[in-house]
Order: C-alpha cells, then sequence, then structure tokens
C-alpha cells in the first residue's frame, strides 16, 4: 500500500490518537509514530484525523509521523488460511512468535498468508471463456477441504490464458484480455460485507449431534444464536462441540477478549481435535481468531469482522461455514471504551448508542445464499454473550436477543447440578422451528414435530409440578402427576443429558435422536395405561426397561438396542396387566 500522505500527532488518549495534516478517507488504514503502529480512522473532525490504534500507545508523543496508507483494513484472502491462528487485524501469532519469542513487541507485523509455499492449482476455465466477478477458476488443495479460488467481485472478462501447476500467492495463474492478473489471493475491506445473488429461507437445519439443540432448539443454516451464561456454564465446551460436530464444512472461531487461560485452552486442545469426519486434525478446516483481553482494545473491535469476512470468502465457494464469535460482550465493552475516549454521548450502561446497530450489522452478514458464482453457501453466527453477574437484562444480551432467532440460555442452577449442556429448557427458544418442520418431516419422522412438542410440554408440566411439590412434597400429588414427574426426570436425564468426553454420547444423530425420545415417549404411553389399571407407579419405575433407557446413551449398540426396545417394553408392561 503507498503512502498517500504524512501528517504528526496532535493528541493521544489510550487507543485514540488525533493527527493533523492528512487528509484520509473514513476507515483508512493509517501508521503512527516511529514505531508505525497500525490503526484506523475511525472520525473525521475539521483538520483533524480522529485514529484507534490496533496496539499499545505508551511512549507515543505529539509531534510524531502519521501516515496514511489510503486504503481500508483489509484481510488477505486466499490458500494458507485454514490451520491459521491469528489476531484481531489477521496477523499470524505462530508466525510472530517465531520471530519475537511469547510476547509480541509492538510495530511487529507479518503478512496474513505465507507468500513463499507454493500451492498445486488446477484451473476449471478455459482460454476464451468470459467470467463475471465471483466465478470459480480453478481448485487448490487445503486442510481438508478444496480451497475454490475466485475471481475478486467486480472483476470481468475473458480469459487469455490459465496455467495449471505449482504458484505462490505473488505469481498469477493467468490473465483476462483487460489485462487483470489472475492470483491465488484477494483482498478485501473487513467493514464491507461480501456481495452474493440471492439470500435463502433459512429451512434447513445445522445438525450439531447435540440432543438438546437440535431436538428442541434447532439452528437453521445461515441462522443466528446466542449462548449467554456465566462463568463455568459451558459457553467454550459448547463451542467446542459445535465446531466439531456439525455439519459446516469450515469453522471460524473468533476468541474476542476472553481471558488467556480460556484461550489458551482453546489454542491448544483445536489443534489436538481430529475430524470425526475425515478422521484429519480439526484445524484443517478451522481458522482461529485470538484476541485475548490483555490486548489492545482496538483489534478487538476488529476482530469480529475479521473473522465474519474470512467467514464470507469461504461462503462464496459454495461451503457451510459456522462462526463462533466468543463472546460479542468482550467486543462490546471495547466498542464502549473507544467511544468514551472520543467523548461520544453514552447509552445505557455506558455503551454507545449504536451498540444495537453495531450488533444488527454484525449478524445480518450470515444467511444462507446463493453465491455469485451458482452454488449455495451459508454462514451460521453462534455468538456467546457473556453478561457480568450473569444478568440477562443488560444491554448486550437484550439487543442481541432482539436480533438472534435462537437462544440457547446456559444456566449456572444446571452447572451446579453438573447437568450438561446446561442448557435452560424453560428459557431457550428457537424461532426457526416452525420453519423446519417440512425438513425434519421428510427426512428424519413424520412425527418429529409431534414428539419435540410431546416432550417440551411434559417439562413444562413438571416446572408447574414443583411448585405444588416445594409445598407439599411429591408423595401428596396423585399417581398420574408423579408420573409426569418422573418422565420429564427421564428427558432430563437420560435425553438431555449428554457428555462432551464420552466417545459414543458426544455425538447423536438426528434419526437416533427421534428414536431415543420415542421410546420415552412410548414408555409414558404404557405407563399412564399402567396407573389407569391401578399398578402402583413404584412397580412402574422398577422395570429393566426404565432404567435400560438410561444406559442405552452410552452404548455402542444403541441404534440396534433402541430398534428392539418397544417389543422390550411391550413384554414388560404385559406382564403387569396393560
Amino acid at each position: 500500500m503507498a503512502d498517500k500522505g504524512k501528517g504528526r500527532v496532535n493528541r493521544v488518549a489510550g487507543p485514540v490518537v488525533t493527527a493533523e495534516g492528512i487528509s484520509p478517507r473514513m476507515y483508512d488504514v493509517v501508521f503512527v509514530g516511529e514505531l508505525k503502529l497500525m490503526g484506523e480512522v475511525i472520525k473525521l473532525v475539521g483538520d483533524r484525523t480522529v485514529i484507534q490504534v490496533y496496539e499499545d500507545t505508551s511512549g507515543i508523543r505529539p509531534g510524531e509521523t502519521v501516515v496514511d496508507t489510503g486504503a481500508p483494513l483489509q484481510v488477505e484472502l486466499g490458500p494458507g488460511l485454514l490451520s491459521s491462528i491469528y489476531d484481531g487485524v489477521q496477523r499470524p501469532l505462530p508466525v510472530l512468535m517465531a520471530k519475537q519469542g511469547d510476547f509480541v513487541s509492538r510495530g511487529v507485523t507479518a503478512p496474513g498468508l505465507d507468500r513463499s509455499k507454493k500451492w498445486m492449482f488446477k484451473p476449471t476455465v478455459k482460454k476464451g471463456d468470459e467470467l463475471k466477478g465471483g466465478m470459480v477458476v480453478g481448485e487448490v488443495p487445503e486442510g481438508n477441504v478444496v480451497h475454490r479460488v475466485m475471481l475478486p467481485p467486480g472483476v470481468s472478462g475473458r480469459v487469455k490464458s490459465i496455467s495449471e501447476g505449482e504458484f505462490t500467492l505473488d505469481q498469477p495463474v493467468g490473465e483476462l484480455e483487460n489485462g487483470h492478473r489472475v492470483m491465488l489471493m484477494q483482498r478485501w475491506p473487513v467493514r464491507r460485507a461480501r456481495p452474493y445473488m440471492e439470500k435463502l429461507l433459512p429451512d434447513i437445519p445445522l445438525v450439531t449431534g447435540q440432543r438438546v439443540l437440535d431436538t428442541l432448539f434447532p439452528l437453521a443454516k445461515g441462522g443466528t444464536a446466542a449462548i449467554p451464561g456465566g462463568f463455568g456454564t459451558g459457553k467454550t465446551v459448547t463451542s467446542q462441540q459445535l465446531s466439531k460436530w456439525s455439519d459446516a464444512q469450515i469453522v471460524v472461531y473468533v476468541g474476542c477478549g476472553e481471558r488467556g487461560n480460556e484461550m489458551t485452552e482453546v489454542l491448544t486442545t483445536f489443534p489436538e481435535l481430529e475430524d470425526p469426519k475425515t478422521g484429519k486434525p480439526l484445524m484443517g478446516r478451522t481458522v482461529l481468531i485470538a484476541n485475548t483481553s490483555n490486548m489492545p482494545v482496538a483489534a478487538r473491535e476488529a476482530s469480529v469482522y475479521t473473522g465474519i469476512t474470512i467467514a464470507e470468502y469461504y461462503r462464496d465457494m459454495g461451503y457451510d461455514v459456522s462462526l463462533m464469535a466468543d463472546s460479542t460482550s468482550r467486543w462490546a465493552e471495547a466498542m464502549r471504551e473507544i467511544s468514551s475516549r472520543l467523548e461520544e454521548m453514552p447509552g445505557e450502561e455506558g455503551y454507545p448508542a449504536y451498540l444495537a446497530s453495531r450488533l444488527s450489522e454484525f449478524y445480518e452478514r450470515c444467511g444462507r445464499v446463493k453465491t455469485l458464482s451458482g452454488p449455495t453457501g451459508s454462514i451460521s453466527v453462534i455468538g456467546a454473550v457473556s453478561p457480568s453477574g450473569g444478568d440477562f437484562s443488560e444491554p448486550v444480551t437484550q439487543n442481541t436477543l432482539r436480533i438472534v432467532k435462537v437462544f440457547w440460555a446456559l444456566d449456572s442452577k444446571l452447572r451446579e447440578r453438573r447437568h450438561f449442556p446446561a442448557v435452560n429448557w424453560l428459557t431457550s427458544y428457537s424461532l426457526y422451528s416452525p420453519m423446519l418442520e417440512d425438513w425434519y418431516r421428510k427426512n428424519v419422522a413424520e412425527d418429529w414435530n409431534a414428539v419435540r412438542l410431546w416432550a417440551m410440554e411434559t417439562l413444562q408440566k413438571e416446572s408447574e409440578l414443583q411448585e405444588i411439590v416445594q409445598l407439599v412434597g411429591s408423595d401428596a400429588l396423585p399417581e398420574e402427576q408423579r408420573l409426569t414427574l418422573e418422565v420429564a426426570r427421564m428427558i432430563r436425564e437420560f435425553f438431555l443429558q449428554q457428555s462432551a468426553y464420552h466417545a459414543v454420547d458426544t455425538y447423536s444423530p438426528l434419526k437416533r435422536q427421534y428414536e431415543y425420545m420415542s421410546a420415552i415417549k412410548r414408555f409414558s404411553e404404557l405407563a399412564r395405561k399402567a396407573i389407569s389399571l391401578e399398578v402402583p407407579l413404584d412397580r412402574i419405575v422398577a422395570l429393566p426397561c426404565r432404567s435400560d433407557l438410561g444406559k442405552l446413551k452410552f452404548e455402542e449398540s444403541m441404534d440396534e438396542d433402541l430398534k428392539g426396545m418397544p417389543a422390550a417394553m411391550g413384554k414388560q408392561f404385559s406382564e403387569l396387566g396393560v
């Protein structure tokens, strides 16, 4: 990027620097001071330019040089993104560590993609083909997927030449008749959404293999979900499970302002995780963006835009992408800190007045779309929210809930009872359920929705009965209501509880989820018949089929056992006279 002008520092207030003598555009990248600290123009006031700097500004003095690059904050998009670990402005952390050690000095930078590595390029177009922006020109093997090399949006023309072979990112692989050189890499401004043909309805579920999510609160491909929860409720483990098991081909994980020890856990465990679909390392289809709480707040504010731009790039190839943002609360806190230094009018709890619009702007970039090259791709965004003191009424949680369609509320009380995933089934919800009904009916079972609604209704009845139980005890209830409590307990302990660390229980296909819940429903129906015939509840609960249902989820032969369960239940209940 060529220098467009030089100015000097006039004022420094933390990460916010005011400069004079340059005439940049909004969101231009500038280099500040002798150390050439990277920053971004966020406000223009007369002849003064307000810059947010992505690094610590300690020691920067008025009078030091400010250089305008004339270009906005961009990310490099091309082969080599997968398996990479970046900071919030796409500096590769392993490369910086090799240069500097564990603690990176200010002003140190490196390109986002490796310029020395050669990639095997195989063209999918030929000389004379007419191309439009976003069309695929060739393929490169990368990680666990095929990287589809695309023409940048806005570029079009007829192919003059195209070559097959090994190329670095700086070498052209072809040329158009208008002189445009076709490269393996392109750049894109992070604050501008990448274009697509049309947005499609979210009517296909993102299958996660987590029973409480898929059955009770499903997320659609291209949908938005929020996971709010206090400390220790399992946000990180849930994000890891979604990364590992959801049927998205690409995972982008943005660790935005999380504690260093939590981010260390992610950075050490993710490279060791195995992709169950291919048997290769999970990092082969993952991009990690790490911006811990001790890193400068300005880079934290940029990190989610970096993440969503990389996700859009893989969506444009026709892939389903899931983006984990952990957590958007820390991102909002970074916005609040920068806003206060800009002396803007504060909104609720000191957050800037534009908090809601920034959140919606971010979530709006997700969706299932028809890409410029023709195929369908999607970005599903799962944003973890960390409300202070677990208070869901605070502004970030409330504004997020107005935007997202799925709310997976993690509950500290469930964590204390060792119930994981600690998703509260009474406060969580999914607004995608009606749109997904047809898909479940065609691909899983005709009565999927009836079974799901029965489970939700049973859990709701249990909640109402618990208030009476706390007053008079369960023994004072009629047998039928005591049975409702027992069946709800089976749903909670057998179905909703799921171990992320058990080889069999960690993932449950949709067919198995349906069969499992149907078996519990069948037990409930037979038990009600037995109650009507005045069979004592204690005898019903003591039946072997009840305990067998609880053990099933840990058995490798679970699918076969579920097929034989209705016959076994019928036999045992017939012995009770049902």
